[in-house]
């Protein structure tokens, strides 16, 4: 896992990269004060967990979080610091995981016929009201 941290503020994390290999167990990705949780779970035939619903609660955050994870295919991902510029680039293959928490990202589509899943935080009030786009990128 590539924690990527502000060269600007420097105790600011960014962004999170995770490959498909590094899954053993349950590991939460996400720290526990990020908006977007993300775990990964390697687990085996039979295994379960209790049946359970989760508790309704007021739950606010300042800034739409946002991961891609790459089903097919494989993508450039484009990490950006506090000021807009360029913090990291990765390729994501199949069952990798990028997270933004803040900062901006850009992904540029390798290969016809890749498939990601975006998860966002929302609800989603339009593109006016949720993002800005990055000059000379």
């Amino acid at each position: 896992m590539e924690r990527i941290y502000s060269k600007i503020q420097t105790d600011i994390l960014l962004h999170i990269v995770y490959r498909v290999d590094e899954i053993k167990g349950r590991t939460n990705i996400s720290p526990d004060n990020e908006f977007l949780q993300v775990a990964s779970m390697k687990m085996n035939k039979g295994q379960t967990f209790k049946a359970h619903k989760h508790i309704n609660f007021k739950k606010t955050t300042d800034i739409a979080q946002e991961s891609w994870l790459v089903i097919r295919g494989s993508v450039k991902c484009i990490l950006y610091d506090l000021d807009d510029t360029i913090i990291a680039e990765h390729i994501l293959l199949p069952g990798d995981l990028s997270l933004t928490f803040r900062g901006g990202h850009n992904y540029y589509i390798m290969e016809n016929d890749t498939i990601v899943y975006e998860y966002k935080t929302g609800p989603y009030f339009g593109i006016e009201n949720d993002k800005v786009f990055l000059k000379n990128q």
